[in-house]
């Protein structure tokens, strides 16, 4: 069974336009938002700017939700949900877009900052699943906040802007590396060795009789002081993410790709969040929900192992008039789903990881997976045919590209998505996204035009479902 591509939709001239347009406008989103909390920033602008209403300020004013409004959570700064109430009573049931906007990356630890050899260093810990030695000797930026004790939080984002200065972590010289080379690929760089250098200067400031040792972090800390007001110890309370510098690019001679950091899986919750945006007055309410912690399992009170999804739905019931723990369980036992979530595309240049016909190649757009997992399925979502079927009439009727996919050969490896966990409350979910090259890399590519087959079929998702 061979899927057409997807461009064929678009001939050269005006009707490749929304396609390009729609790149354009998430190419600029990836490169401003490199962290879960520069995207929570972005979506609650955006989605203030289109009506939507925070659930809080609801609760307190003690207002009542009807058909049409739209409301928002913000968790922690960190995940987000963004209902539009629809007709149906809620325990219909809701169609739900679910993404995580967390991405690999280095984590700076909590004392982080010494000083080698006159040279300033951040101590890292690796976040979610890395070759480690793909961040060695590239331009890093930093991106996150510094808590201070008196309340304050401020901002750190250096790097991508220009003008700024990179970081970075240094590699071994090919010359003398030897001894490397003979390493397996996951021992070749040690978690350890991750640490990103930071600035040589000494410090000229001495007090009288004070011995010159940690002169460069002496100086480093007093730049911290004049930008940022911070001391040492508020490293303490601090995150601190070290991502890629730069920004999103056009990829290939016919600009038909993205490269950029975090695609994985940003570019499934931008179109999720679109598609929230192109939905007005629905039969259902329509949802999407955004979370954190996706990469190291989901966990925490900001990734979807917690009940702020739960309990969001449980106050908007309430506001409804329908206070009541079978009203929340119903709600959530008869939602659908689309786990939004990358998938692994064919690469030619690795043919034996995958087996052809159940791959995901670009230009043939939105990817299904039936069921993620690894080796005998284990760890999986395994969504029901009667659901397949439904989905693919909905697409059908819409003429969206989409193609089925497994995350490669059955003894080769595989992986996970949340789907799992919204599986547990009885809904109906499968995992649905975007074909992604390099995954997890901190440079990874997609195609263009299956990001907007992603947008045109979340949208007849919310819907059509």
């Amino acid at each position: 069974m061979e899927n057409k591509n997807a461009w064929e939709k678009y001939p050269e001239g005006e009707s490749r336009q929304p396609v390009n347009e729609f790149a354009k406008e998430y190419r600029r989103f990836l490169s401003d938002c490199k962290t879960e909390r520069e995207c929570v920033q972005e979506f609650e602008k955006r989605a203030i700017e289109a009506g939507f209403m925070e659930l809080s300020g609801l609760i307190g004013r003690g207002e009542c939700l009807k058909a049409g409004d739209k409301v928002y959570v913000n968790n922690m700064g960190k995940a987000m949900a963004l209902f539009i109430i629809g007709k149906q009573e809620l325990e219909s049931g809701m169609n739900i877009l679910g993404a995580h906007i967390d991405s690999p990356r280095l984590d700076i630890k909590q004392v982080p900052l010494y000083e080698d050899t006159q040279m300033a260093m951040l101590d890292t810990h690796y976040y979610g699943g890395v070759k480690k030695y793909q961040w060695v000797a590239l331009p890093l930026a930093l991106h996150g906040v510094f808590a201070k004790t008196d309340g304050t939080v401020v901002p750190v984002n250096i790097g991508d802007k220009p003008g700024d200065p990179v970081f970075g972590v240094s590699d071994l010289l090919i010359h003398l590396s030897g001894d490397q080379m003979e390493k397996k690929a996951a021992k070749m760089i040690e978690g350890e060795k991750l640490d990103v250098l930071i600035g040589s200067i000494p410090s000229l400031a001495k007090e009288e009789g004070e011995a010159a040792k940690e002169a460069v972090k002496k100086n480093i800390l007093r730049i911290l002081k004049e930008t940022y007001g911070v001391a040492e110890e508020d490293f303490l309370s601090a995150e601190i993410e070290v991502v890629p510098a730069g920004e999103a690019r056009d990829y290939g001679f016919d600009r038909s790709m993205v490269m950029g950091y975090g695609h994985d899986d940003r570019v499934c919750a931008y179109p999720s969040f679109e598609a929230m945006l192109r939905v007005s007055d629905p039969e259902k309410t329509c949802v999407c929900l955004l979370v954190d912690k996706e990469e190291i399992g989901s966990v925490g009170a900001t990734g979807m192992h917690s009940r702020f999804f739960e309990d969001a739905v449980a106050e908007i019931l309430n506001l409804m008039g329908r206070d009541s723990d079978l009203a929340v369980r119903r709600a959530m036992r008869s939602s659908k789903v689309l786990s939004s979530d990358v998938s692994a595309a064919y690469d030619p240049n690795y043919p034996e990881v995958m087996e052809k016909r159940n791959a995901a190649y670009f230009g043939k757009g939105l990817v299904f997976n039936k069921y993620t997992g690894s080796r005998g399925k284990s760890g999986s979502n395994d969504a029901n045919a009667e659901y397949m079927a439904r989905i693919r009439h909905i697409l059908d009727e819409r003429n969206i590209a989409y193609q089925t996919a497994e995350l490669g050969k059955v003894d080769q490896g595989g992986g996970g998505t949340i789907a799992y966990i919204l599986a547990n409350y009885g809904m109906q979910v499968i995992d649905s996204g975007v074909a992604v090259l390099n995954m997890h890399a901190p440079w990874e590519i997609i195609s263009k035009v299956d990001l907007y087959e992603a947008l045109l079929g979340y949208v007849a998702f919310l819907e059509d479902m």
